[in-house]
């Protein structure tokens, strides 16, 4: 009788957990606990260029053999940066309807400066005070993260967790229990009272070990020995950057002088990434969460990833380093999944929130087209203070973006369209650009449709720029050393896309999907609603 009643126990206990089954039959089934991947600049083609030196059971063969792979997903917007991904993959939305149109832009309204995830009506918790309050007020739609919180009248759990503050709030979305993004002026992991009214003890713990201290002790040496990086350049390129005047383009990188004095120089480490999955699986521990009854989610991005990328350049050792650091590690976050959650309770999705071009300086080294070239907000400045005798008639550029300085151009009543169309003529001289235009006219651009499509969707007609740049291809503005990104070509729109678990079948898709469809994919899998402003659609050859 005792055997009978725990059996009975059990049962009840997971249809609380795994369904729940109304009276026509129908079995609500949610997995335990959604994982969300961001690999900061990660290409699809590393996947592929690197696999030999994956491991059998690192995280990114694991998800190749087991997962369900979309080989041809595309960003369908034009501005391929960090806030714009993060948030576009967890509203399934794009710029026109997000607010998120940058990191930063300026905005007219305000007469200065915007950063996507700046609040200065909070406060920090954690950090310094210099460091800077933040929160997803910028984010005018919800997020699948909210519409999780939403659908379980806010029983759920979502926490998110980054190096990079705006990886962190855009996909926590506007309802989440807590996000942590990465101080470099203290070193601690900190959030704000948007979330909480103080940190967990737990987190101040966590920050009270100082590994940022211990991992520059260790400092940043290749895994294997350097011969056995087939798949990159020699290690000394006068093209890759440095992390800043004593330091080397070559391994080995050292740290010990950054001790207690630069915390944030372990952005350009991979033990960026480490620090976060170590935060990760505190989280998982700490919160409990995948173990609560109710589906709970945890969102998290790899940024240094980026940050090393932009530095070295796609094809640099350090990046095939940090990509082989990042597969053993991925494999370890899976296994403490599988041991506190269970193999197959848990739903995880791995993407990018871009990918990038190679280092202009590689390009040119190997006759490819392409090159660096200066922001032009000085030039253009000049030729209009030539032309027509006003000064900082141009504000600045963000993301090929050109602000006007409407006052400026008031107080010399000189009209806006003039001096318009003069820095469009100029631009449109250039070498490098391949079409400048008012945003204004933008639905009259001769271009191909789904190339006009990608401007239409990034563009925000209370937030965007006056004037759109549009390079050709393999043309950025940035530095001569490392790379960039932020154009609508594919080196930085097509990006990796993998689900893995609760659910998944394995195999591959090759048809185009979307960055947006992941959202409306995720949602409909969980049978809750899309977020406020998504546009994707389900990839429904993703589950059984």
């Amino acid at each position: 009788m005792k055997r009978v009643i725990i059996l009975s126990f059990l049962f009840a206990a997971s249809l609380q957990i795994f369904g729940q089954k109304n009276e026509g039959g129908f079995n609500l089934e949610r997995p335990k606990l959604v994982v969300g991947i961001m690999l900061d600049q990660m290409r699809l083609d590393y996947f592929y260029r690197y696999y030999d030196s994956y491991k059998p059971n690192g995280g990114f063969r694991r998800l190749l053999s087991e997962g369900f792979s979309c080989e041809n997903t595309i960003i369908p917007y034009a501005q391929t940066v960090t806030a714009v991904g993060h948030s576009s993959v967890y509203t399934g939305s794009v710029p026109a309807f997000t607010g998120i149109i940058a990191n930063e832009w300026y905005s007219k309204e305000k007469g200065r400066t915007v950063y996507c995830a700046e609040d200065n009506g909070v406060k920090i918790l954690g950090g310094t005070d210099s460091s800077k309050p933040m929160s997803p007020k910028n984010l005018w739609t919800t997020t699948m993260t909210d519409e999780l919180r939403l659908a379980t009248n806010f029983k759920s759990k979502v926490i998110g967790v980054a190096i990079k503050d705006r990886a962190s709030i855009l996909p926590s979305g506007h309802t989440a229990n807590a996000a942590y993004w990465y101080d470099d002026l203290s070193g601690n992991w900190i959030s704000s009272t948007y979330y909480m009214d103080k940190l967990p003890d737990w987190v101040k713990k966590f920050n009270d070990r100082k590994l940022v201290d211990s991992f520059y002790r260790i400092g940043w040496n290749t895994l294997v020995p350097i011969t056995q990086y087939t798949q990159s350049t020699s290690d000394n390129k006068s093209y890759e950057g440095k992390y800043n005047d004593d330091a080397t383009v070559t391994f080995p990188h050292k740290f010990t002088a950054m001790i207690g004095k630069d915390y944030k120089a372990i952005r350009a480490t991979p033990y960026g990434n480490t620090l976060t999955l170590m935060m990760a699986k505190k989280i998982l521990e700490e919160e409990n969460l995948g173990n609560r009854g109710v589906t709970d989610f945890l969102n998290l991005s790899l940024s240094s990833t980026d940050v090393i990328g932009h530095m070295y350049g796609p094809n640099s050792i350090e990046v095939e380093d940090v990509y082989r650091r990042v597969d053993i590690e991925l494999g370890q976050f899976l296994d403490e999944l599988d041991k506190r959650v269970g193999k197959g309770n848990y739903l995880l999705f791995l993407t990018a929130d871009h990918a990038a071009t190679q280092a202009p300086g590689f390009l040119k080294e190997n006759k490819l087209p392409g090159n660096a070239i200066t922001s032009p907000t000085k030039e253009l400045n000049a030729a209009i203070r030539e032309k027509f005798g006003i000064a900082d008639a141009v504000i600045n550029t963000y993301a090929y973006q050109v602000y006007l300085n409407d006052p400026a151009l008031s107080n010399a009543k000189i009209k806006k369209s003039k001096v318009a169309d003069f820095i469009i003529d100029y631009l449109n001289a250039k070498d490098e650009v391949y079409l400048a235009y008012n945003t204004e006219d933008i639905n009259e651009l001769n271009l191909p449709t789904e190339i006009k499509e990608r401007f239409l969707k990034g563009f925000n007609p209370k937030l965007s720029g006056d004037i759109q740049i549009i390079m050709k291809p393999g043309h950025l503005y940035g530095s001569e050393t490392g790379t960039n990104h932020g154009l609508w070509y594919p080196y930085d729109s097509h990006i990796p896309l993998m689900f893995y678990g609760w659910k998944v079948k394995p195999g591959q898709l090759n048809r185009e999907v979307y960055m947006t469809d992941i959202a409306a994919t995720i949602t409909s899998m969980l049978h809750i609603q899309m977020p406020s402003g998504c546009i994707g659609k389900p990839i429904f050859e993703v589950w059984k």
